[in-house]
């Protein structure tokens, strides 16, 4: 009986010593908003972190990658807070089809303007998106959203972006 005891001890004492390291996701597919949410005493937006594959609030340090927001009741925009010219628009293009075969086939992007924040956000569209530390994502958009609802007690402009990624951590426009 002792026995048996020490080896389910040794067991249970080797099952924790082997920690499951969780290596984040590389790729996906994501939805964000507009909405606020009440955090610590404020207000804070949620958004997307491509280095860990995961919506984090912007009250979190880091902060998200990128945010989606609206400009007036017809347009939405992506928005980096990383001081420097994060988005290069790839294209538009005419459907899902076309679109997705593109962002399939961009293997290499060779930006060639940046821009601050986004133009007008629309379906069918391939982005490229340079984090603050010179890492790349490539962003097909799936479907967006906009429209009057209530949040925090105030009508907004409510937006909404689902969106496909792919995240380069190695620092190069090269995606595998």
């Amino acid at each position: 009986m002792k026995q048996s005891a020490c080896i389910i001890i040794i067991l249970a004492l080797l099952a924790a010593a082997c920690k499951k390291t969780d290596i984040p996701p590389t790729t996906g597919t994501q939805t964000i908003t507009n909405l606020r949410y009440e955090e610590h005493s404020t207000y804070a937006l949620h958004g997307f972190t491509f280095s860990t594959g995961k919506e984090v609030s912007t009250e979190n340090v880091p902060g998200p990658d990128i945010i989606i927001d609206t400009l007036d009741s017809h347009t939405l925009i992506f928005e980096a807070n990383n001081l420097k010219p994060s988005f290069s628009k790839v294209a538009d293009y005419p459907s899902e089809s076309a679109a997705k075969d593109a962002y399939n086939n961009l293997k290499t992007a060779d930006p060639a303007q940046w821009i601050d924040f986004s133009t007008a956000v629309l379906p069918n569209q391939v982005w490229i998106y340079r984090s603050g530390t010179n890492t790349y994502t490539k962003i097909r958009t799936i479907s967006t959203l906009i429209e009057k609802r209530q949040n925090i007690g105030r009508t907004i402009n409510y937006g909404e972006c689902t969106f496909e990624w792919q995240y380069q951590p190695d620092g190069t426009l090269n995606f595998p």
